[in-house]
């Protein structure tokens, strides 16, 4: 199995590095256009294997898209942080440019590959894709909600102290500090309700600060996180080229689904080797059902900018 990763920058290098130390590709490309940069991060990788036990085959390339020829699966995580002084239409506007070079180009040579878009903002950049792209639905997923949910059952585990990998719990909603909708009614420490381990002021702080947490990391690093949204693209990938059919928020394309059209949004879909299979119904009550909406118009407004381009 073959991924390429685009941006071979601290997401997509970290990603790379996840997925060849867990043995999940026999080959990763990484591809970047800076020169020799993504064959530097490659060799450094390599010379891991032995120390690491792993075997995957990693390759750097300098914008040559022929190297990844025969990909299963296309993560970008390309794209530039919104800069001071920068409006939101001018950073949509660099952003899907290179969106949609990235995709024709890794079309051109691997036309069957499922595409999972890291590139902010994600909720718009998805649904870019899709439109550019022509592709059916299923093979265009944006990674924000995987992430998002990290985020979530680690704050959880923070509250409970108990280990994350035994707390259930999800976010949907868009990939944003106010439109992500932690579902703390749901969430669970193996079978058990937090609802009944935890007060209902400290689940709040669980999901106000699950909801920053991209944030609280940029103001304490001077830049944006990179391990857990590598990570989390691994995780991604993994049930994409295992098939493992595991049940993880993403941004997908709604057709009716939490009473949305036309949108690309977090929800919850079984993810198996020929993309996302279907969407998960959690049968949101009254204000859970309100706030998908509101951060549906949100990013509605956001797609409003790609009329510009």
């Amino acid at each position: 199995m073959k991924v390429t990763i685009v941006g071979a920058g601290n997401v997509g290098s970290t990603c790379a590095d996840a997925i060849a130390l867990k043995r999940i590709a026999s080959e990763v490309v990484l591809l970047d256009i800076k020169e020799n940069f993504a064959e530097g991060k490659a060799l450094d990788m390599t010379q891991t294997a032995s120390l690491l036990g792993f075997n995957t085959k990693i390759v750097g390339s300098t914008n040559d898209y022929s190297k990844t020829a025969g990909s299963d699966v296309l993560v970008v995580t390309s794209g530039i942080p919104r800069k001071p002084g920068m409006t939101r239409e001018e950073l949509i506007g660099v952003n899907a440019g290179i969106v949609k070079t990235v995709t024709s180009n890794i079309l051109e040579h691997s036309p069957n590959a499922v595409i999972v878009i890291v590139s902010n903002p994600m909720d718009t950049m998805t649904y870019l894709t899709l439109k550019e792209s022509g592709l059916p639905k299923n093979r265009i997923i944006g990674m924000g909600g995987a992430l998002d949910s990290a985020r979530f059952r680690t704050y959880l585990s923070l509250a409970l102290d108990k280990p994350s990998n035994d707390i259930h719990g999800m976010v949907i909603g868009g990939h944003g500090d106010t439109t992500m909708i932690p579902m703390t009614r749901l969430a669970s420490y193996n079978g058990i309700k937090f609802s009944d381990l935890l007060e209902e002021k400290v689940l709040e702080k669980v999901a106000a600060d699950t909801m920053v947490g991209g944030k609280t990391l940029t103001g304490m690093l001077g830049t944006s996180a990179w391990y857990a949204p590598g990570a989390a693209v691994a995780f991604l990938v993994d049930s994409i080229l295992n098939d493992q059919k595991r049940i993880i928020p993403c941004s997908v394309y709604l057709e009716g689904e939490y009473g949305q059209k036309d949108i690309c949004i977090g929800v919850p879909v079984v993810i198996g080797r020929n993309g996302w299979e279907n969407v998960i119904d959690l049968k949101l009550n009254e204000k859970e059902q309100d706030l998908f909406a509101k951060s549906a118009d949100a990013v509605r407004n956001m797609n409003s900018a790609l009329e510009s381009i």
